[in-house]
């Protein structure tokens, strides 16, 4: 990865999102955060989620699109079914994921978090690719900026509850968490 500022990942597809701001200083990054969405609700494949993340949404393409007329929002990473990784804001840069938002009494996540959308619902299993290419994203970024550890890797839902409700609990946090896991000393 080069820069914070600039920081994609070499091998990912790169679609630029023009929904970020500046990290506010103190906004060092130490948070991951999980999300899914999916474009119409519960529909996965299609131009939908990136044409959103980058404001080329056409509202009049599904009567549920009415409701996101406007709206600004964008990630770090989306990680479609297939596994496929988009890269849509660098990582030195504060995408607009978290919305209001507290972790452990500090608020405002965006600040100092990394946001990765994955194609999916609350109740529809991830697949296999999905959690292979968000493992090893994981890793890369924990290399990257060591204060995410397993214990500031969070969903959405844990860091505004009532509000969110992703990744939902189709998602398998103990298979996530063993395939960051480090491997064993001596194996």
């Amino acid at each position: 990865m080069s820069s914070d500022a600039v920081a994609f990942v070499p091998g990912l597809l790169q679609r630029p999102s023009p929904n970020w701001d500046e990290r506010p200083a103190g906004g060092a990054i130490s948070l991951l955060v999980i999300h899914n969405i999916s474009l119409p609700p519960g529909e996965f494949g299609g131009p939908w989620i990136d044409l959103l993340f980058r404001n080329q949404l056409p509202v009049e393409a599904h009567a549920c699109f009415a409701d996101l007329a406007g709206l600004r929002v964008s990630a770090h990473l989306l990680i479609r079914r297939d596994g496929l990784g988009i890269q849509y804001v660098p990582f030195g840069k504060r995408a607009w994921h978290a919305g209001q938002s507290q972790f452990q009494g500090r608020p405002n996540c965006n600040d100092f978090s990394i946001g990765i959308e994955l194609e999916g619902a609350d109740h529809t299993p991830y697949t296999d690719a999905q959690y292979q290419t968000l493992a090893r994203l994981t890793r890369q970024l924990q290399q990257r900026y060591p204060a995410i550890n397993q214990g500031r890797i969070t969903g959405h839902s844990d860091i505004a509850p009532g509000r969110k409700t992703d990744p939902g609990p189709a998602f398998d946090w103990p298979r996530y968490l063993r395939l960051i896991a480090p491997p064993e000393a001596g194996r």
